[in-house]
């Protein structure tokens, strides 16, 4: 896009630096500047080198590992904004941490993710940009506009592209858990492939229990969708269920890397052939051991048409066609 940005400025955390330079430069812009430090105790310091007195704001940052210093990194430099005058502060989440406590499942638990929206929100954001949260009802936590996109697109051209090679004969889409149903239902309708479905049970916050397998998968290539792998038991136990049914190839796709505790260990044994994933959160050397099966897509022009088309006052709803929704 050739368009001068006129008076846009895009900010990156340090959760985002490559994904905010990728953005910034699907934008035409540079990214905005400025200096982020901690001092010795801990307490993170946001310094702008810029005007942004009446600008259009964008701090770009997930709130991945660690969770909650990229948290109170990103409350700050909202607070920066606020008080240097911004005309408009939005904030672009890739990965919104604390997704998961989005309900009280049992007596005397907090719903994290809506305190996490409130602070957003007593920072000084006035619009949210997040992508594939863990549940969409907390697109209602905040009281301000949130834009939840799908990165479902950025999916369905890398595997259409391996289609048209030859590589996914006898796709079969399979949900590694009931909740994400609908998600792989509407992937296997945009990628021609039959769908499957496995019920778990989760022993713990890192152990689950694969259950029965609902479909055919023999002789197929299998392809699990799902919205992030975090300690991978969920997708590892699942593809070793469906090979066990009689399938050719399993391949893994979600949008978040999360990756931790056992993930690496567990993907690298599994019988995964393939571990397809967004760069919501930075690899770095977490994923070292997975460079043989690890493709990493980019959602930096699906971010930067949203930013695009939210400065310019044009509609967002063009970026939601086409997808496979989002996990319930």
């Amino acid at each position: 896009m050739s368009d001068p940005m006129g008076d846009l400025k895009v900010f990156a955390g340090r959760s985002a630096t490559k994904l905010t330079q990728d953005v910034c430069r699907f934008l035409d812009c540079n990214v905005g500047q400025a200096r982020i430090s901690s001092f010795p105790d801990g307490e993170i310091f946001v310094k702008l080198d810029e005007d942004v007195r009446g600008r259009d704001c964008y701090v770009v940052a997930s709130t991945c590992e660690p969770v909650n210093d990229n948290l109170m990194e990103l409350l700050i430099f909202i607070d920066c904004l606020r008080r240097a005058s911004a005309g408009r502060i939005s904030v672009v989440i890739p990965y919104f941490g604390y997704a998961r406590q989005d309900r009280k499942d049992e007596g005397r638990v907090p719903i994290t993710a809506k305190l996490v929206a409130n602070l957003i929100t007593a920072a000084g954001a006035q619009r949210v940009i997040c992508l594939d949260l863990h549940a969409a009802q907390i697109q209602g936590f905040f009281d301000l506009p949130v834009d939840h996109l799908s990165a479902t697109p950025v999916f369905v051209d890398y595997f259409k592209e391996l289609q048209k090679k030859g590589e996914l004969k006898d796709l079969c889409l399979v949900s590694p858990d009931v909740g994400n149903v609908k998600v792989a239902e509407s992937m296997a309708n945009l990628l021609h492939g039959d769908l499957a479905i496995i019920n778990k049970r989760r022993l713990s916050g890192s152990n689950v229990a694969t259950g029965n397998l609902i479909g055919n998968v023999s002789g197929k290539t299998v392809l699990m969708f799902d919205d992030m792998i975090s300690t991978a038991g969920t997708v590892c136990e699942a593809a070793k269920l469906v090979m066990e049914k009689g399938a050719k190839d399993v391949i893994a796709a979600a949008t978040h890397p999360v990756l931790v505790g056992p993930a690496v260990e567990r993907l690298t044994s599994s019988p995964l052939s393939r571990v397809v994933v967004c760069n919501t959160i930075p690899s770095g050397p977490r994923v070292e051991g997975l460079k043989g099966k690890l493709v990493e897509l980019s959602v930096a022009q699906l971010l930067g048409n949203a930013i695009y088309r939210i400065h310019y006052n044009q509609s967002v709803s063009a970026l939601f066609k086409n997808t496979a929704g989002t996990k319930r």
